[in-house]
Order: structure tokens, then sequence, then C-alpha cells
């Protein structure tokens, strides 16, 4: 169930079947590790083989950028879902609240993970949040035996990326929870700290629009996305 651009692998899952499958492992105890891929980290990638190597060793590479829905429908592909990170975070914990699981919140600067278990709890009142840490907390072994004492079954981890993924690829095998994803800046916009692009934007796939309104030095980064399509017709031929 995966598909492959510029030697990244990219699962072609939806919400549905990510939440069915990710509440499996849990179940039969099997552990998971969620990545979101973009074109800007397809792209990274190609110049960074341990960057490569990390993304495909991820149980579920979720395709978080309009830019992969268009690169799969180029080269026949089938993913037609765009699986943004900090919706997959809250399926999770909506899963987690029907369920019975538990989650943990590390990273961000401190204070912001408090603030968005607070609304976590606001939208999910059965969600059992096991614990937080900040990003700021140096201490290594402070943080795993921290989570492990809290036994949550996700943990999500909001380092940035993609440190957050090494950061859970080095450590989710010494770790009693089961599922792990990297957030990148969801606690911040959960926090309110970040403003989120209106539902419209959401819904049509043009987040990167509405940031690119409000931030205009993204253009930067936006403009890879031709690079990326490029890219992908040339190793479709």
């Amino acid at each position: 169930m995966k598909e492959k651009f510029l030697g990244v692998d990219v699962s072609n899952y939806t919400y549905d079947q990510l939440k069915k499958n990710i509440m499996t492992d849990i179940n039969e105890h099997r552990k998971s590790f969620i990545v979101a891929i973009n074109p800007e980290k397809i792209l990274q990638a190609q110049k960074d083989a341990d960057l490569l190597h990390l993304l495909n060793t991820a149980t579920y590479q979720i395709p978080d950028g309009v830019g992969i829905l268009i690169a799969s429908r180029m080269t026949g592909g089938t993913i037609r879902e765009r699986v943004t990170g900090i919706d997959m975070l809250l399926a999770l914990c909506e899963q987690a609240s029907l369920h019975g699981k538990s989650v943990f919140l590390y990273g961000a600067k401190p204070g912001v993970a408090e603030k968005a278990s607070h609304r976590l709890k606001e939208m999910y009142p059965d969600l059992k949040i096991a614990g937080i840490i900040d990003g700021y907390e140096k201490d290594q072994d402070h943080i795993k035996d921290t989570i492990n004492q809290a036994k949550p079954d996700i943990v999500f981890v909001a380092l940035g990326s993609p440190r957050q993924e090494y950061w859970i690829v080095d450590h989710m095998e010494e770790m009693d929870a089961k599922v792990f994803q990297g957030v990148g800046g969801s606690f911040d916009v959960l926090s309110g700290r970040v403003k989120r692009a209106p539902a419209v934007f959401q819904k049509v796939g043009l987040e990167w629009l509405y940031r690119l309104i409000k931030e205009p030095w993204r253009i930067k980064r936006q403009i890879k996305l031709p690079t990326f399509l490029l890219k992908v017709l040339k190793t479709k031929k």
C-alpha cells in the first residue's frame, strides 16, 4: 500500500484506514512510526542518504502535501486524500478517546504542549493525556523515563523535522509506547500560538497558499513544488 517518489515511500491509506490500522497496531502490541511526507522533504532526502533511509524506515509515510497528490496522479498512482500531520494527530486523539488509549505530548517551547493538551481535552473530554514534556528538556534519560513511567499508547513528538523523526528512530525501541508520530508545529497550532489556515483553504489543499500570503518569505520553500514535479516527471519517462 505504498507508492515511491524519487526513492521515498508514501503510504496510500486514507484516514479511516490509518485509524483502523494504528488501533490494531496498539492492540496487537506492534510499534509503529508515522512520518509526514511533502515535496520539500523528498527533495531534501535526495541530498541526504541518512534522511532518505530514515523516511523509508517509517511504518506509515502520510501524504502531507498537495504536491504528493499531484505526483501520484501524474504517475498513475492512487493517492487521492491528503493526510496532514495535525489532522492525523487529531484523528488519533479521537480514536484514543473512543478506545481508552492514552497519549503523551513531547516537544515545543515551554508551556505550549500544556496549552495544546487543554485544547485536546476540550475537543475530546474522554482523552487520557498521560504526560507532557517540553522540547527544551535536555536530559534524554529523564525524557525516556518519564514517558515509560506514564505508559502512553501514543507519543506525539514536536521537535521539528527531521530532528523529531531521528529522535523517534533512536529511542522508540527503548520505550513502552506503541505509536510514535512526528507532529512538527502542531502543538503551536493547538495552543493558539500559531493560526491555522481557514477551513476553506484546508478543504481544497491550499493551506500552503494561505501561509504564503501571511508569510511571503515562504516563497523560497514553495517554489520547490514545481522542481519536485519536474523530477517526478523525468523518472516516469
